[in-house]
């Protein structure tokens, strides 16, 4: 059954995207994001924010009239309003080329030539007004014939330079001969002038409705939904196949146009696999013997989902600069040293969405992965080549763990619980080139590298002390001490290498006797290529291999190897398959590998 799924895993891709093809004809590409956008923390904030655009309508309320008549077309429909919108975007479009375009209109043979009476009057009025005519290049293009709205359009924008000459009591400025002339010209487009007022005000009325009906005038919606059909293949019939989902809206306010407060509902059914490798087998034999959840393997969407779709506030947070250069973030429930701080990862990071990498691990180092909460992060030096973060996050009561920031019973609170403290230092001397060298203490009630999650998302079970009294380990904890290096080199626009290595002292306060003594020595390297636009703009292929954080001197060495292709089919719809194998997951010397096949698809909104 696993191998016809795989084929079909395979095959899926392919005929999803020819049904796309079929039922969109116009299919847009993606927008690439930048190389900064690849590695800056803001990111995280703009990622599902991207697709929330000012309507049309919108911005041509606050546009002058100048500015409305280099806008405005010829029209052969005065009445119908999307006619109007049309007629706009064609006369944009008309005003790019140095060509005349074909007549599409009867209409548009009523025009007016350079050689008219009205077309040297108008010319004269824009060289002594400085009137904007209608074209980008602020050209009158007196080799061409204009339409008559063309011209109308470009009268309206010199009648209103004169009254507000006359309203500033500079009417000294205008002449009278001009203003017959304008007189004249008012007689004898009459008409269109009527016309093309009618539809700025039509416009005017409808944005007014869309501003008294919009949700809120400081609150954006945006959201994210993912699919996925996915299968660990090494076990068979002991982890089945699986269509599972996650589903993120991210309510963002600003209140001075420069702040940001974050609120995400979420809820997903995603549950990560099981792994039957037994949690050690050093000499052949299991320690344990019931399942365990596969860390190596945690997939993206595993990250958050709440199980049984249930909604939640999972992520509540408030961003605010000081000055120019200093960047603030305050996290009240669920904050991660990756909202504020890069993670110099390139292409691979999404920050926990839909769009990078299929892993937990291969979106960046580890070292940012340990803990998470409640508190503060700050970045000196923001935008800057070489700026500093720093932050203070405790654990929050979250995924069943009740130890936390929010929990006042001794042994908990803001700051006698677990805890994650972090700085890095950020040097980016050009967009080629982006590096960070990072330092954290922390000390851990449980799981180390669990997110602030309360369960491990990341590393082997021995580099989690999964194997020391649980219990014990919650009670008591573990002191974690640090550093890593994270880096990325864009060696082209269609090429980006990224690496990573970050090493770890962690004693376990549980037990001095633990297999493997105490304290341990925990590593985690990787080295990874990513093909921006592979095949198609806004495509993106990535291949990382690496090791999960895992405790040295202990069984053997995992290895982490991952490739996944993602096909952008319109700007708010991409189809990811990918496949993640990890050698030796848990340190296990009798290990059985993991095989997971996953076919993501990822809406955003």
């Amino acid at each position: 059954m696993s191998k016809n799924l795989l084929r079909t895993l395979l095959i899926f891709p392919a005929l999803l995207g020819a049904f796309m093809a079929v039922a969109s004809p116009s299919v847009a590409a993606e927008t690439t994001a930048s190389f900064e956008e690849a590695t800056l923390p803001s990111a995280a904030l703009g990622l599902i924010e991207q697709n929330v655009a000012q309507t049309p309508a919108a911005t041509a309320v606050q546009m002058p009239a100048a500015k409305i008549a280099q806008a405005l077309p010829a029209a052969s429909d005065a009445t119908s309003d999307s006619a109007s919108l049309d007629q706009i975007n064609r006369y944009v479009r008309e005003g790019r080329s140095n060509q005349l375009g074909q007549v599409t209109s009867v209409s548009q043979l009523t025009d007016v030539r350079p050689t008219d009476w009205a077309f040297q009057a108008l010319q004269s009025l824009v060289e002594r007004y400085g009137c904007i005519v209608g074209y980008p290049d602020k050209t009158f293009r007196g080799n061409r014939a204009t339409t008559r709205f063309e011209f109308a359009a470009g009268l309206n924008a010199c009648l209103d330079k004169i009254q507000e000459l006359i309203a500033a009591a500079t009417a000294d400025f205008v002449k009278k001969e001009d203003l017959e002339v304008v007189k004249r010209l008012q007689e004898e487009f009459a008409v269109e002038l009527a016309a093309l007022r009618g539809r700025v005000e039509s416009l005017e009325v409808r944005t007014a409705t869309l501003e008294k009906q919009q949700f809120s005038t400081t609150t954006k919606l945006s959201g994210e939904v993912i699919f996925a059909v996915t299968d660990e293949f090494a076990q068979p019939g002991r982890n089945e196949t699986v269509f599972q989902d996650r589903v993120r809206l991210l309510l963002s306010s600003s209140f001075t146009g420069q702040d940001k407060l974050v609120v995400r509902l979420s809820a997903g059914n995603a549950n990560p696999f099981s792994t039957f490798n037994k949690a050690g087998g050093l000499s052949g034999g299991p320690i344990g013997s019931a399942a365990s959840t596969i860390n190596e393997g945690f997939q993206q969407f595993n990250f958050g989902s709440t199980g049984g779709n249930r909604v939640v506030a999972d992520w509540i947070a408030y961003y605010f600069p000081i000055g120019e250069n200093i960047q603030v973030y305050v996290p009240a429930y669920a904050g991660l040293h990756y909202d504020y701080m890069p993670t110099h990862a390139g292409y691979f990071e999404d920050y926990d969405g839909g769009n990078g990498g299929l892993s937990y691990f291969a979106s960046r180092n580890p070292i940012y992965d340990i803990g998470g909460g409640s508190g503060i992060g700050v970045t000196f030096g923001a935008g800057k080549k070489l700026s500093l973060s720093a932050g203070y996050l405790a654990d929050n009561g979250i995924g069943g763990n009740t130890l936390g920031a929010n929990n006042p019973a001794q042994g908990n609170g803001l700051f006698n619980g677990s805890y994650s403290a972090m700085a890095q230092l950020n040097f980016t001397p050009n967009e080629k080139l982006s590096v960070g060298l990072a330092y954290v203490n922390a000390f851990r009630k449980g799981d180390i590298f669990d997110g602030g999650g309360g369960a491990a998302a990341n590393g082997s079970s021995f580099a989690n002390f999964q194997d020391v009294n649980v219990a014990l380990n919650k009670q008591r904890g573990s002191v974690v001490n640090g550093g890593g290096i994270s880096g990325v080199y864009k060696l082209s626009d269609k090429i980006a290498i990224n690496a990573w290595g970050s090493y770890f002292k962690i004693d376990a306060l549980a037990d001095a006797n633990v297999r493997g003594g105490r304290p341990r020595d925990v590593w985690s390297y990787a080295l990874g290529l990513s093909f921006p636009d592979f095949g198609k703009k806004g495509n993106l292929l990535g291949v990382l291999a690496g090791t999960p954080p895992y405790a040295g001197g202990i069984g053997n060495i995992p290895i982490h190897v991952e490739g996944f292709y993602r096909v952008r089919l319109t700007d708010n719809i991409s189809v990811t398959p990918g496949v993640i194998w990890v050698i030796d997951p848990g340190q296990n010397k009798v290990g059985t590998d993991t095989l997971i096949g996953t076919v993501r698809t990822t809406f955003t909104f």
